[in-house]
């Protein structure tokens, strides 16, 4: 396999047809086609089902999506390490980021890297955690900002902040469940609420079953939708609660679009950690980015701006700190 043809193939992959890739990646798309079939030839199987509409991935052809997009990473990781050591600073760096998380850190977080390297390319992709766990391991991406993650041998894990879960529901005028909760609850009561909730393997979802088989609470998970704008969209419609972090829900808190409840006796908290692949020496610039996230979480919690936040130090939790 030659890397010229590995990159086609993902570019096909990712634009869903020859067409847009051919057009992407500026050749003809008969050419393109010719690539990709040589590929398949070698490798002896088919990678793309193609038909009216365009192309979809087969088993093999997943499989190969997966690796390419590593193979890709590295040898371009690679080249720009050995291309940093000149004068000028260049490079490129990748960052994993859940949704609710993302929309705090990552502009803060922007701003704060291109003053410090202008010359530095920094990539910032979206999923949520157990997504992006894989992406670490797979090293698709140089580190990750997870929500409680589990102690994984393939991982590094330190926790930056600690922040409590709280239930939200929708305010006055919407259509609202029968129950209407008190201001504060215990984790026994959630039994009595419709849920909203990702589905699993998603940590924060996988935190809350985890709390409820411990304090033996049956949770009413009436849908399961992993999006945390269309969460918080379905409970303005009053069509359930959702358990979710308080810094998720803080401006729609404030400006009183949805009910925002404590979960007392006990609280239940969300670890917020930074990941990076232990199988990996992570690059100058991973190592620069950890530090530059630490610093914007640190000035978001001074600032008020991370309500309920708590920075962590990484031995604050032997479990998910250790090595």
């Amino acid at each position: 396999m030659e890397l010229k043809e590995i990159r086609y193939f993902a570019q096909v992959a990712r634009a869903g047809s020859f067409n847009r890739a051919a057009e992407q990646l500026r050749i003809a798309q008969p050419a393109l086609s010719r690539k990709v079939r040589k590929l398949e030839e070698e490798l002896g199987t088919e990678l793309l089902v193609r038909h009216g509409r365009g192309i979809r991935l087969t088993a093999a052809g997943a499989m190969l999506l997966q690796r390419a997009e590593a193979i890709v990473h590295l040898v371009r990781q690679t080249s720009e390490d050995i291309r940093a050591r000149s004068e000028e600073e260049t490079g490129h760096v990748s960052l994993g980021v859940p949704p609710a998380a993302g929309l705090l850190l990552v502009p803060p977080i922007v701003e704060v890297f291109r003053k410090q390297f202008p010359h530095v390319s920094l990539h910032v992709r979206e999923g949520i955690s157990s997504s992006l766990q894989e992406w670490v391991i797979d090293r698709r991406i140089d580190l990750a900002i997870l929500h409680n993650p589990p102690a994984l041998q393939s991982l590094e894990i330190w926790p930056i902040v600690s922040e409590r879960m709280v239930l939200i529901g929708p305010k006055g005028g919407a259509r609202k469940p029968k129950l209407a909760p008190p201001p504060s609850l215990r984790l026994r009561d959630l039994a009595e609420y419709p849920l909203i909730m990702p589905s699993l393997p998603h940590n924060n979802r996988r935190l809350l079953e985890q709390a409820a088989t411990q304090h033996g609470v049956d949770l009413n998970i009436v849908l399961e939708v992993d999006s945390v704008v269309l969460t918080k969209a379905l409970v303005k419609r009053g069509l359930g609660y959702s358990m979710i972090t308080y810094a998720a829900v803080q401006d729609e808190a404030q400006r009183n679009e949805l009910s925002v409840f404590r979960i007392e006796r006990p609280s239940l908290l969300s670890i917020v950690a930074v990941a990076i692949s232990r199988d990996a020496q992570p690059s100058p610039h991973a190592r620069k980015l950890i530090s530059i996230l630490r610093f914007v979480v640190q000035t978001l919690i001074a600032d008020g701006k991370w309500a309920g936040g708590k920075l962590l130090n990484a031995g604050d939790d032997p479990k998910i700190a250790a090595r």
